[in-house]
């Protein structure tokens, strides 16, 4: 199986344009045992309601805090979660919410991790048996007549980077917050023996702005004409 980075086709001539974020998150962590404050990008699940959580408003601003209240809201957050989710700090959940113009393709990529789709073309995916697709509503708002229904891809962190492409002097992840502290490298090589049999679109576990679908998932989308993002073949050992 080969696999694919899918990024934003800026050729294509589409002049959409989102400016939006999701509902909830999780604030950032100040650790006190690597002692980093920081968030992550990209590992976002939109399809969880956080509403049933008591004192919603400490998922609604973004902020760091200390790893004890940080640990304590991934706890209520937890049980929420779709199987294979995985908690970081800064974490999104709930609805894109913003404004959106412009025209559009029908794969949306607004930024590099996250991707959108209209919802005739995720059907259509659907239709052809690829699995794992999962839309998401969007609470985005047009200031246009004819506004396109895009729903959010919800991309479970699976697969690695193969060690091959990474630094072999590098600092030891922290235990306490998992920060790694890794850049992305300019060559990525993914691990073939992390990678999943059973989605055809999914991020990366390790750098989770790199969204990466599957040969079928690339061979449908050209079959369908289904357009807006460029696929980027990526090795794997």
């Amino acid at each position: 199986m080969r696999y694919f980075r899918i990024e934003e086709d800026r050729a294509a001539g589409y002049t959409g344009y989102v400016d939006g974020s999701h509902r909830w998150m999780l604030p950032g962590i100040i650790c006190p045992t690597c002692k980093a404050t920081w968030s992550a990008l990209a590992k976002d699940y939109p399809s969880v309601d956080l509403t049933p959580v008591a004192s919603l408003a400490n998922f609604e601003k973004a902020r760091p805090e200390p790893a004890d209240e940080y640990e304590r809201l991934c706890e209520l957050v937890r049980p929420l979660l779709p199987p294979g989710a995985v908690l970081v700090p800064g974490a999104g959940f709930g609805p894109i919410v913003g404004r959106a113009q412009g025209r559009f393709g029908q794969l949306v990529s607004p930024v590099p991790w996250v991707l959108l789709m209209q919802r005739e073309a995720l059907e259509k995916l659907q239709a052809e048996g690829l699995q794992g697709l999962k839309g998401c509503r969007t609470e985005l708002r047009f200031r246009q007549r004819a506004s396109p229904e895009l729903l959010e891809m919800e991309l479970l962190p699976v697969g690695r980077a193969h060690p091959d492409c990474l630094p072999s002097k590098r600092q030891p992840v922290c235990h306490r917050c998992g920060r790694d502290g890794l850049s992305l490298p300019d060559k990525l090589l993914l691990d073939a023996t992390t990678l999943p049999s059973h989605l055809d679109l999914f991020r990366l576990e390790d750098f989770s702005t790199e969204v990466i679908c599957t040969e079928r998932f690339v061979d449908a989308c050209r079959r369908l004409g289904l357009d807006g993002v460029v696929f980027h073949p990526l090795p794997a050992r």
